[in-house]
């Protein structure tokens, strides 16, 4: 830790900023969320967090804040690290559960509030472009989007595809984003941006090191520890998805590539005659057969590689990075 403040993406800070502080939390949600102006937040309190239990996504990488508003409706702030294939599922079903719990039984459905949750993702997950780092999900119709059944909406924010001139009429999303993603264990001197406005200046004082006592400062440092273990694991996970592709890319790439090989240079020898034919025959057949049959063993190789690395969910974007293979090759695998 050598920067003046610690990074708010932690579970410690994080809860700290927005699990301690209503007016904080307040300000996220109304600068994040789909809210008209007359749906703004006004008051809030805090419910009791309830995590899922374990995933393969790991406790360790998922901080959540819940709490309701004036009117009744809940909000469910999440911060994950690291993005994987059953986030989207863990996501739905708390908040189903959120509403749920809402109505006990005998009470009518006219007491049934929204819950909104919004989840905030330092890695990225979405097929989607460069530029798209905000994902605004509700219960659609399929044929008339615009035709909406009220009660459930999400919003994924990918932070690592954040750039300050992305959102620039909603100065508070541009500042508490820039506050997740300019603020970690490395930085000195906080942007004037930040300092100048009440809601994040406040925040940065909560997160400065010299306000942490040295236990928290040993629980920051834990919570890191077990994010280096992860990264640790998915990086020895996705090593071990590249070498079995490989090896049964190659494998099978070399049989495939020497049977038809061998077929297509005994076909043209046949045709070109009985002496010299034959030997120019077999010899251009080895040699385009050879040719063709690497070219189709490579490019079986690398789908062969996408199948695994999709087995063990990382993202297409990922993938495509990977292989070298097209987003719409790998989804129609």
């Amino acid at each position: 830790m050598t920067g003046k403040y610690l990074d708010p993406k932690a579970d410690l800070t994080f809860k700290l900023v927005f699990g301690e502080h209503k007016d904080l939390v307040k300000s996220l949600l109304n600068a994040l969320l789909p809210l008209e102006p007359d749906g703004q937040i006004v008051s809030l309190e805090y419910l009791p967090s309830e995590m899922v239990p374990d995933n393969p996504g790991k406790k360790d990488s998922v901080v959540d804040v819940r709490c309701k508003d004036e009117k009744g409706r809940q909000f469910i702030v999440e911060m994950q690290l690291y993005w994987n294939q059953y986030f989207k599922s863990r996501v739905l079903l708390n908040a189903s559960k959120a509403v749920v719990k809402q109505l006990k039984e005998g009470e009518g459905y006219n007491l049934f509030q929204p819950v909104y949750c919004l989840n905030l993702i330092n890695d990225i997950g979405f097929e989607s472009s460069p530029e798209e780092f905000y994902h605004d999900y509700a219960i659609v119709n399929v044929a008339h989007s615009d035709r909406i059944i009220e009660g459930l909406r999400f919003v994924f924010v990918e932070l690592p595809k954040f750039r300050p001139e992305s959102v620039m009429e909603k100065r508070m999303a541009v500042l508490w984003l820039r506050f997740l993603t300019e603020i970690n264990r490395r930085t000195q001197e906080a942007p004037a941006e930040l300092l100048e406005n009440e809601d994040t200046r406040k925040a940065l004082s909560l997160v400065e090191k010299s306000a942490m006592s040295e236990s928290q400062l040993l629980a920051y440092d834990k919570f890191w520890m077990s994010v280096t273990d992860q990264e640790g694991y998915l990086e020895a996970r996705y090593a071990r998805g590249m070498k079995q592709g490989l090896a049964e890319g190659r494998a099978e790439g070399h049989a495939k590539g020497l049977a038809e090989g061998r077929a297509e240079g005994r076909a043209e020898g046949r045709a070109k005659g009985l002496a010299e034919g034959r030997a120019e025959g077999r010899a251009e057949g080895r040699a385009e057969g050879r040719a063709e049959g690497r070219a189709e063993g490579r490019a079986e190789e690398k789908m062969e590689i996408a199948r695994n690395l999709k087995q063990l969910g990382l993202s297409v974007g990922e993938i495509s990075k990977a292989t070298g293979l097209s987003e719409t090759e790998i989804v129609g695998l």
